[in-house]
């Protein structure tokens, strides 16, 4: 049975060029293509063609990239949300020594996917996270809100989470670096599979 969110690639505008030129001619062709790439971040992720050049690309990057080429093939049903979820050892078990370190039993983490209508599509790695059961906010964003907007969106939030009842006793800036560790252990751990 046909995908209800699948088309065929029949722009000549850049990201669609780039996927035909490879032979991908449709959206999951192009889809399972970027979830393959391993996951580590991009040199500029305001060019989402650089995920072709670094041959790697973040849940940021790869649905920006695939929205954008959903967009160039005029099909709108996709959307591109950023979440934000209880990233912890069971949904992300790469994380689980990091967050062992700090005593945390999550971090509130920005996950970006794709909807068609309530379906989430991720296509960050080969085996998605399980994190739709920690979800704990969503927002519709564009290609070019990956960047600035989605960071001081993730900031705002952890900021309003560090200053509610009997959460830790760490700053903005430590829980930030704690987050930052972890994407870390996520891509080197990505890379020894």
């Amino acid at each position: 049975m046909p995908s209800p969110y699948n088309f065929k690639i029949q722009s000549s505008l850049p990201v669609s060029s780039y996927f035909l030129g490879i032979n991908k001619e449709s959206f999951l062709e192009a889809a399972e293509y970027i979830k393959l790439l391993p996951y580590g971040r991009n040199a500029d992720k305001s060019n989402l063609l650089s995920l072709f050049t670094d041959n790697r690309g973040t849940c940021g990057t790869k649905h920006a990239l695939l929205k954008t080429l959903a967009t160039e093939n005029n099909y709108d049903e996709l959307k591109l949300i950023v979440g934000l979820y209880k990233m912890n050892s069971l949904n992300t078990p790469e994380v689980s020594e990091t967050l062992a370190l700090y005593k945390l039993d999550y971090i509130p983490e920005a996950h970006c996917y794709l909807k068609y209508n309530d379906t989430i599509l991720d296509f960050t790695k080969e085996y998605p996270l399980d994190f739709v059961k920690d979800l704990l906010e969503e927002i519709k964003i564009t290609p070019l809100q990956i960047t600035d907007f989605k960071v001081n969106y993730h900031k705002n939030y952890l900021t309003t989470w560090l200053n509610s009842p009997n959460k830790t006793n760490l700053s903005l800036n430590d829980i930030w670096q704690i987050r930052e560790q972890c994407i870390q252990d996520i891509a080197s751990k990505q890379r020894l599979k």
